[in-house]
This record gives C-alpha cells, sequence and structure tokens, in this order.
C-alpha cells in the first residue's frame, strides 16, 4: 500500500475553538460524575462495611456488580452504538445513571445497595465508550492527547473535590449524602448537553453493516480490535483490585483517621490536576508508549512500597499516593488515546462500547478477586494480605504493557498508510 508522508505544516498545538472547549468542558464534568459514583465507594468502603455490616467479600462483590452489569450492557449496547445520534445516545444513558445513583441514595439494606449499583453500572457503564467515540469523532488524532489529558481530569477532580466534599457529607448526613450529591450535579450537566451540544451524527453516513448484530460481530472479530480490547481489559485490573480497599488499608493498617482522609485524597487530587494536561500534551509530542512505559515503571515501584507500608505520618501517605497516581495517569492518557485511535469511524461506537463492557468485565473479576485475597478478622482489625495484592496487580501492569506496545505499533502503521 502507497504510504502519506504525515503534513509537516500540521500544528499541534493549534487551539480549540470555542465549541470544542465547552464539548471538552462538558464530556470531562460528566466523567467527573461518572469516576465520581465509582469512585466515591472506597473512601466511603469503611462506612458502608460498618453500618450496613458488609464483609470485604461482600464489598468486593458490590464493586464488582456495576462492572458486570456495565459490561453486559456495553455488549448489549455495541452492536446498536453506531446507528444514533451520539448525543441521544448519551443522554438516554446518561439518564439512567442518574436514576441508578439516586437509588444508591435512597438505599437502606446491602441488598438494596447491591441491585442499585446493578442498575447504575448498566447505563454508566457505557458512557465512558460514547465519550470516548465523541472525542474521537470530533477531534483530529494531533489533538486527542491534549483532549484526554483535560477529561482524564475528572479522576483527580473527583479527589480534590468531590470524594472530600463526599466524605464531609458522610460525616454529618450519612453516606446517602454524597450519592445525592452526584444526582444533583449530574442533572445540571445532563440539561446543558441537551441545550448546548450540536447533533453529532455523521458517522451515519459511512454505515454498511444493516443488522446491528452483524456490526457487532464485525467489531469483536477484527485481529486489530482484538488487541485493543486486550490493552484495556489489562489496563483497568490494578485500579480495580486495589482501590475499593484504599480507605480500609489506610484506616485500619495505616491508622489514618476519618478525619485525615479527605486530605489524602485531596491532596493527590490536586497533585493530579497539575499533572494530567501536561501528561496529555506530552502525549501529542512525544512517543505515547515510552510515555506508558516510564508511567508503569513508576506505578509498579510505587505499589509494591505502598502495599507493604506500616503506620506512617501523614504526609509521608500523601506524598506515596501523590507519585503513585502521577505512574497511574501516565499510563491511563497514553494507553487510552492508542487504543481510541484504533477503530475505523464506522465501528468507532461498537469498538468502544466493546472496549468499554470488556474493561468493566476485567474489572470486576479483579475486585471479585481482591476480595478473596484480602481478609479481615473484624470490623477494625487490620487487612491481611494487602501485599499479596500488590504483588498480583504489578504483574498485571508489566502484562498489560505488551499489549499496549502491540496497540502503539498497529497505530503508527495506520498513521503511515494514512
Amino acid at each position: 500500500m502507497e504510504q502519506t508522508i504525515p503534513n509537516p505544516n500540521i500544528n499541534i498545538t493549534a487551539p480549540f475553538s470555542g465549541y470544542q472547549k465547552l464539548v471538552i468542558a462538558l464530556l470531562a464534568l460528566l466523567q467527573f460524575t461518572i469516576v465520581l459514583d465509582f469512585m466515591v465507594l472506597a473512601p466511603l468502603g469503611d462506612f458502608l462495611m460498618k453500618s450496613l455490616s458488609i464483609t470485604p467479600k461482600g464489598f468486593g462483590l458490590v464493586v464488582s456488580a456495576y462492572a458486570f452489569s456495565a459490561g453486559a450492557s456495553g455488549i448489549l449496547a455495541a452492536g446498536f452504538a453506531d446507528k444514533f445520534d451520539r448525543k441521544q445516545l448519551l443522554l438516554f444513558f446518561y439518564s439512567g445513571f442518574i436514576i441508578g445513583t439516586l437509588c444508591c441514595a435512597m438505599s437502606t439494606t446491602y441488598e438494596m445497595l447491591l441491585g442499585a449499583r446493578i442498575v447504575t453500572g448498566l447505563f454508566g457503564g457505557v458512557i465512558g465508550a460514547i465519550s470516548m467515540t465523541i472525542v474521537t469523532d470530533l477531534f483530529a488524532v494531533h489533538q486527542r492527547g491534549r483532549v484526554m489529558g483535560f477529561v482524564q481530569m475528572a479522576f483527580a477532580a473527583s479527589q480534590v473535590l468531590g470524594i472530600p466534599v463526599g466524605l464531609y457529607l458522610a460525616n454529618i448526613w450519612g453516606w446517602h449524602a454524597a450519592f445525592f450529591m452526584i444526582v444533583g450535579l449530574a442533572i445540571l450537566i445532563g440539561l446543558t448537553i441537551l441545550i448546548k451540544v450540536k447533533p453529532i451524527d455523521q458517522h451515519l453516513a459511512v454505515q454498511s453493516d444493516k443488522n446491528a448484530f452483524l456490526h457487532l460481530w464485525h467489531a469483536v472479530s477484527n485481529r486489530s480490535y482484538q488487541t485493543g480490547f486486550l490493552a484495556t481489559a489489562f489496563l483497568s485490573v490494578g485500579g480495580f483490585m486495589l482501590m475499593p480497599f484504599g480507605s480500609a488499608y489506610l484506616i485500619n493498617n495505616i491508622k489514618i483517621t476519618q478525619a485525615e482522609l479527605p486530605v489524602v485524597f485531596m491532596l493527590t487530587g490536586v497533585a493530579s490536576i497539575i499533572m494530567m494536561p501536561l501528561i496529555g500534551k506530552l502525549s501529542d509530542k512525544v512517543d505515547k508508549f515510552m510515555i506508558f512505559a516510564a508511567g508503569s515503571v513508576l506505578a509498579v515501584v510505587l505499589i509494591l512500597i505502598y502495599t507493604n507500608l506500616s503506620p506512617v505520618p501523614l504526609w509521608e501517605v500523601v506524598v506515596l499516593n501523590m507519585i503513585l497516581f502521577m505512574g497511574i495517569m501516565s499510563r491511563m492518557i497514553p494507553a487510552t488515546t492508542l487504543t481510541m485511535s484504533i477503530p475505523d469511524m464506522k465501528d468507532r461506537g461498537a469498538f468502544m462500547s466493546v472496549n468499554s463492557s470488556l474493561q468493566q468485565v476485567a474489572g470486576g473479576i479483579a475486585a471479585l478477586c481482591a476480595g478473596l485475597i484480602v481478609t479481615q478478622e473484624t470490623k477494625s482489625s487490620p487487612l491481611q494480605h494487602y501485599d499479596t495484592l500488590g504483588l498480583v496487580v504489578s504483574v498485571m501492569v508489566l502484562i498489560c504493557g505488551i499489549f499496549v506496545y502491540r496497540v502503539s505499533v498497529m497505530v503508527k502503521k495506520k498513521e503511515q498508510e494514512g
């Protein structure tokens, strides 16, 4: 095949238009609510385990229930993901996510919470895939690193604003208040998307598969796409394994108090907010896999240190968390940017849905495995075997690097072929 040389006149630092900035801001805020809904479970984990008498195994099931239902809905939605206006699809699933989160807020028993997490996952698990598809549709490849740097700031912002505020509300009114806060914010974001965002339907003009299931099959049977799916699945394992028991580990093993917990999350988030746009901008200028590899090495070192800690001062916990999250984000941004560049426009919705689905299922399995590895004799005794969990996660990080490297090779070849 004839190769084309990339245009040297393209300005990879060209400013975004006003409408592009609006879309980036709305997608970042939307991701903020989705991420916060998942991440707030970790700091609320100690509240929930004690107030609803949940064991570590049961709490692992609460986390994985969201992941498994999100995985199922991603597969079911994949065949239809390229058949509708992206904006309409986004609003449909976001509305279901709001309803599910409201059910979480109103739960009074373990069984009710478990059911509410399943409902939330059915809708919330697809939203990330739709958002990534919109980014790929509306932004050129040389802009996506910067866009993902801002959109992925939702993770950091949830730590700086969402989790501390959620914990503060939980300390005053109970853990239900954190979910009510997410519902209120999500309603405002949904209304703004409805009013301000234009239809996103250019992909409808290049559709060839009339049958939704045939379209799904074409996506999952593509060998290049399968490599991307595996890279994303392994990328999610580490977070799903360590995060659910993060607050319980800090409180019961490191002896951080409930009052100090928001400080840890807030300062870690501030550091991430500073770093993420820089990592995104760097990934548009430097080889993305090299950034990913450096982040992976840093993450493994910090994971092994962090999961073997004895009680240490608060400042040391904060510093270790900051460096650990710098490594994690240095993996997420370039890996996600590479993976979302694999599919053709006509397959993007299906690819992103299946990709998100496998990510959630892999994460759900990881959370269940973590619940089986970690044990706790009483509600206030230290978690046991958390160091073993660190070893398992480190191995998963290294395996992930193999698949991300293969994705990087494919994306470079695709860019050379024009």
